[in-house]
């Protein structure tokens, strides 16, 4: 990574002259955002701008810049607009995920829904799903639908993630598909706004949704595997906070599949809350030595080959180049 000034880019980008580029660009999309969020209230100013404040990677508007430059004008105003839509949903998406997890936190600051309330977190996601939708109609009635699909898909993942499984149903497939409403859609969807408004043809536009549908869903796979192979000091986070609330992940669900004899008592200790901190260390224990750490991994690994397969349409460059190294961080980070 070149030493350049400020805040590392949430994608690997080693080409110092496209770095320079996305830095630039993401200044403008920085300045642009707070802008689009603002209301004639205070107060609603006020709460829009409260996760926007707590930072985050900015990694959906950078990969619209990134795919715009497989384009032939990647500075149009078109990607600029695409870049704040996508980031807009995702922070409105946030808003509405703390009230279902009733979580108190966000990013490391006090969740909206704690501040104030649920009432107030709710409406403040529609809010800003509302100002995306305002501006995703200045790139056009295609960016339009292609915004309502993306947004269907966001919202099945998250109503699939407050449904059991069907007993004929597999669990992990049923995960999968919350994965891919909940992550992959919106990533896909940066991917492809990058490339359209960027000039791309149509092939390395579909070619890059295809990418960022599947590495954006590897991505947070992986970090089902590093909420329970981690410590506390790498990842910033406390091991097994997914297991300990019962939230489903990779390695769990694979686990959870297991017909071994040996894995009893680990399938008795995931059959019931783990909110004890003698079970929950030992489940965390008998999680890590098991098979499916090893097979999480291998999946992830395997889907960020996938997506890096779809960049073939893409010409040898940099662009391409970090789109590639972003897969293979994607595949490395969890082992």
């Amino acid at each position: 990574m070149s030493s350049t000034d400020g805040p590392s880019l949430a994608l690997p980008v080693t080409d110092p002259d496209l770095e320079a580029r996305l830095r630039a660009r993401m200044d403008e999309v920085e300045k642009a955002l707070y802008a689009h969020v603002q209301s004639r209230f205070p107060f609603v100013t006020e709460a829009a701008l409260h996760l926007m404040d707590a930072g985050g990677k900015r990694f959906r508007p950078l990969l619209v810049l990134l795919a715009a430059e497989a384009g032939d004008h990647p500075d149009a105003d078109e990607v600029l607009t695409a870049a704040c839509v996508v980031e807009i949903t995702h922070l409105g998406s946030l808003y509405h995920d703390d009230v279902m997890d009733e979580a108190a936190l966000r990013r490391g600051s006090e969740s909206a829904n704690a501040r104030w309330d649920n009432h107030v977190a709710i409406l403040t996601g529609d809010f800003l799903f509302a100002k995306s939708s305002e501006l995703t109609a200045l790139l056009g009635p295609d960016a339009v639908r292609i915004q309502a699909e993306t947004f269907s898909r966001l919202v099945e993942g998250q109503i699939l993630e407050t449904v059991q499984p069907g007993p004929d149903d597999d669990p992990l497939a049923h995960y999968l598909e919350v994965v891919a409403g909940k992550t992959g859609s919106l990533i896909a969807t940066s991917a492809r706004y990058g490339a359209r408004f960027g000039g791309a043809s149509t092939e390395v536009e579909e070619a890059l949704a295809a990418y960022g549908e599947i590495v954006g869903c590897a991505f947070q796979l992986s970090d089902d595997i590093l909420d329970i192979a981690s410590d506390s000091v790498e990842s910033g986070k406390t091991p097994g906070t997914d297991l300990r609330e019962g939230v489903p992940t990779l390695p769990v669900l694979m686990a959870a599949a297991s017909t071994d004899p040996a894995d009893a008592r680990l399938l008795s200790l995931l059959s019931a809350p783990l909110t004890d901190d003698s079970l929950h260390a030992e489940a965390l224990s008998l999680l890590r030595a098991h098979p499916a750490m090893d097979q999480a991994r291998a999946y992830v690994v395997e889907r960020a080959t996938e997506a890096k397969a779809r960049l073939s349409a893409l010409p040898e460059g940099p662009v391409r180049a970090a789109l590639e190294a972003f897969a293979d961080a994607v595949a490395t980070r969890s082992s």
